[in-house]
């Protein structure tokens, strides 16, 4: 088990599945962890308290999907409506973040590692979460931020 209280997860919530990213203990470096797919609400808030629980969580992002002129639309209100349901259960804080262009930047970033098309479907969603949780991650240190998440680190 990772060392209580020192990382954060991001999750990009999809209308099948969740991608859920992790970061490193000192809040730098963010990478994909998995892709759940989504069940009931009961099931899925059961499955993100234990991988908040099994990796010293102490703050949960969730890819909030506003249009890209900024405003809230459908899909970023039922995000909203599912996030704030889902900080009800969790024993640590949630917050909302800016997704706007996640998943077409972390199909890019595959792309460039090579990865095959197959593949790239299966863990989109959870490099998408690794891309809004990088941006999370650099806009809390931006004298320590990176422009660019290196294709290698693509799992």
């Amino acid at each position: 088990m990772a060392e209580a209280g020192t990382r954060v997860m991001a999750l990009d919530l999809g209308e099948r599945r969740i991608g859920v990213a992790i970061s490193d203990p000192t809040r730098t470096l963010a990478r994909s962890l998995c892709v759940l797919e989504r069940r009931s609400k009961q099931e899925d808030f059961t499955a993100i308290a234990e991988l908040v629980r099994e990796h010293g969580v102490d703050l949960v992002v969730v890819g909030h999907p506003r249009s890209l002129d900024g405003t809230i639309g459908p899909q970023a209100r039922r995000v909203q409506r599912y996030a704030d349901a889902l900080a009800e259960v969790l024993p640590v804080p949630l917050i909302l973040w800016d997704e706007r262009l996640s998943t077409s930047t972390a199909e890019q970033l595959m792309i460039e590692a090579g990865r095959p098309a197959r593949k790239r479907r299966k863990r989109i969603d959870a490099v998408a979460a690794a891309v809004i949780l990088q941006d999370y991650l650099d806009a809390q240190a931006p004298d320590q931020s990176r422009d660019f998440m290196d294709p290698s680190e693509v799992q």
